[in-house]
């Protein structure tokens, strides 16, 4: 059966005044065809669809389409119209329209059958002898020619047979928002391409569900576009592999595709080791890299201490009050359900008096020692999982060794990132030692943490600890004595390091130096993550804002993430932006730089504070003043929407002048 007959085909018919009449119009003609079991259906995902993107392309011509379980098999309806309708095309309203539709599972044949149409429509004498023809067979034959031996029941596992197996693991330091864009852009891309079948990993923060070993075993190739390392990468041993940074995966899926097609063609291309990834980043990555990718996996291991235990914290106050703080532990310690505390408490001797008492006291009490205890363990986190990066499991315990170290003599999270590339680049080295086989196995589990634990605690208790105690001091003097200019300043930098490159390195190190002094329950401490997290909300705000404001000067894909972006802003995830500043970043990062700073020094000026990490808007009630704090984040977005609506007006992008719809 074809894809098209002369009962799919209306010459010089009035389908209607819109898109949507038209499309209606064509599911009728499929179903009256028989060629789908319900035209509602048909209808409403081609409709979906649209919604999307509007499908007209140049010619005068719109091509929508969709999967839909009213269908059996590919079918392509057309319609030459007599009042031309829009489409959203870039010349005018179309006057030729072709109606794809494919089964819900029927892989890819739809996609080939677009494709080759798509081709077709940029020849003037397709289109020529598509507005000439006089009856439908000739529409027929115009069609039949420019898609050629497309099948009307393509197979999926024959397409599946001769494409090329991929797997993909895509991970990022939050395991937030970079982890699934990567995975999207890939399969998105593979999903468009005949020669290739992609099967994504995605090593996040939310449950990670792992590839089958049997997909693994047939696949040609491995992607890995991560920031920090792949969880059990031994799974893909042997394998041609090809690594990139995970924002690598976003701006240049089909590239990261083709090279691990490449790769699978090639005898000679580099395999993932068997044993561990250390000898492979050795020869791949030089050490300024790898350190900064081992900061990178040390903090992506650290936020969710921050994020518990800030968010316990937070819920702590809100519940027993700001007063409870000061007898926390003896409240939690010395009480229970059936002894709850009164408005008044005996700690170390002395009766200290509360705002709240009862079971309100208590359960703020409990929630604040919760969250005490995993803000606790950040330094050691940072420490531990950095020196796990450099080194594998054996850099584990030397690094939080020295992470409870830095705390205990004061050094805070300077000392934690020393502790952790020392306890890395020290264990690394002991690990090249050349030991008599009796020794072997007794390297990983004793020798190496304990040699390296021993050394990073000499050096820290003898040589390090004292200079990183004294410089933490100084930023933590320097910090409290903050006020004015001074502060105002500090959030400008902040609010532009935030919107530098939205979920970077730079950003995470902005972050981390927010998160490190929450603990300690500083006034400058809070003022400064309230600033971080306020900044770091704008640019997907400020886009969102700017995409339903001028919409024509966003492409539509921008103009479809614009509708969801506001939702991720408003929750803290500067990632939201990323799609918009890797299509333009010399017009986005500069706007969005200027909001971010803006919001900093208004959130510092206003003296905002927050006791919680992250949440954003969801967690108003650990902001004080919370007015502040949505003040200078509208200020900021509306600084930032305007920025990048005026460049983008005055300076506008060829991408957008120049965007057609695809598939």
């Amino acid at each position: 059966m074809s894809v098209i007959s002369p009962d799919l085909v209306r010459l010089d018919v009035d389908l209607g005044a819109s898109a949507t009449d038209v499309i209606t119009g064509l599911a009728h003609v499929a179903h009256d065809a028989g060629r789908a079991s319900s035209p509602t259906l048909l209808a409403d995902a081609a409709l979906a669809r649209e919604a999307q993107n509007p499908t007209g392309v140049p010619g005068r011509v719109a091509i929508p389409h969709a999967r839909s379980a009213a269908v059996e098999v590919p079918t392509l309806a057309f319609a030459r119209l007599s009042r031309p309708v829009d489409f959203g095309g870039p010349d005018g309203d179309a006057e030729l329209v072709f109606l794809i539709a494919a089964p819900e599972g029927g892989g890819k044949a739809h996609l080939k059958i677009l494709s080759k149409l798509a081709r077709a429509l940029v020849r003037g004498d397709f289109l020529d002898r598509l507005r000439a023809a006089t009856t439908p067979e000739e529409i027929v034959a115009a069609v039949d020619e420019v898609i050629g031996d497309v099948p009307a029941a393509a197979p999926q596992e024959g397409v599946e047979k001769q494409a090329t197996h991929l797997v993909a693991i895509t991970a990022c330091p939050t395991g937030i928002a970079h982890t699934y864009m990567a995975a999207d852009a890939l399969a998105q891309n593979a999903q468009a391409r005949d020669d290739v079948v992609l099967h994504v990993e995605t090593q996040g923060s939310s449950s990670t569900e792992a590839l089958d070993p049997e997909v693994i075993n047939r696949a040609d190739a491995v992607i890995f576009a991560t920031d920090v390392g792949v969880r059990e990468r031994e799974r893909f041993a042997g394998k041609p592999v090809i690594e990139s940074p995970v924002k690598r995966a976003i701006n240049e899926p089909g590239v990261m595709i083709d090279e691990a097609l490449a790769a699978a063609r090639d005898p000679q291309a580099r395999r993932v080791s068997g044993t561990a990834s250390i000898s492979e980043k050795k020869q791949e990555l030089s050490w300024p890299r790898r350190i900064q990718q081992a900061v990178m996996t040390g903090v992506s291991y650290m936020i969710p201490f921050v994020a518990a235990g800030g968010l316990l914290l937070a819920l702590g106050f809100l519940i027993g009050g700001y007063a409870m703080a000061n007898g926390w532990q003896a409240i939690a310690l010395q009480h229970s359900l059936g002894n709850l505390p009164g408005n008044e408490v005996l700690i170390d001797g002395a009766t200290v008096a509360f705002d709240r008492s009862g079971l309100a006291l208590y359960l703020g009490a409990v929630l604040f020692a919760t969250g005490q205890m995993a803000m606790g363990f950040i330094v050691a986190a940072l420490s531990g999982y950095t020196a796990y990066s450099l080194a594998g499991r054996p850099g584990i315990a030397p690094g939080f060794v020295g992470g409870a170290i830095s705390v205990l003599i004061g050094a805070g999270f300077i000392g934690g990132l020393v502790t952790g590339v020392l306890a890395g680049l020290i264990a690394y080295w002991i690990a090249s030692w050349k030991v008599p086989r009796i020794l072997t196995s007794l390297m990983p589990v004793v020798i190496i943490p304990l040699l390296t634990s021993l050394i990073v605690g000499l050096l820290m208790f003898l040589l390090l600890g004292r200079p990183l105690e004294g410089i933490m001091t100084g930023l933590t003097d320097w910090l409290s004595a903050m006020s004015g200019s001074s502060a105002v300043l500090l959030g400008i930098i902040l609010g532009l390091m935030m919107c530098f490159d939205l979920g970077g390195p730079v950003n995470k190190a902005a972050y981390l130096f927010a998160t490190a002094g929450l603990s300690t329950g500083d006034a400058a401490a809070m003022q400064i993550m309230a600033a971080v997290m306020a900044a770091g909300m704008v640019p997907p705000i400020a886009l969102s804002v700017a995409t339903l404001l001028r919409a024509r000067l966003f492409t539509p894909a921008e103009q479809e993430n614009g509708k969801s972006a506001w939702l991720l802003g408003l929750s803290f995830i500067s990632e939201g932006a990323i799609p918009f500043a890797a299509a333009d970043p010399l017009r986005v990062i500069p706007s969005m730089m200027a909001g971010g700073a803006v919001t900093g020094a208004l959130s510092m000026a206003l003296d905002v504070g927050s006791r919680a990490p992250h949440g954003g808007v969801f967690v108003l009630f650990a902001i004080d003043p919370w007015w502040g704090f949505l003040l200078a984040i509208l200020a900021g977005t509306a600084v930032s929407a305007c920025a990048v609506i005026a460049l983008k007006q005055f300076w506008p992008s060829r991408a957008v002048a120049a965007a057609t719809v695809d598939a």
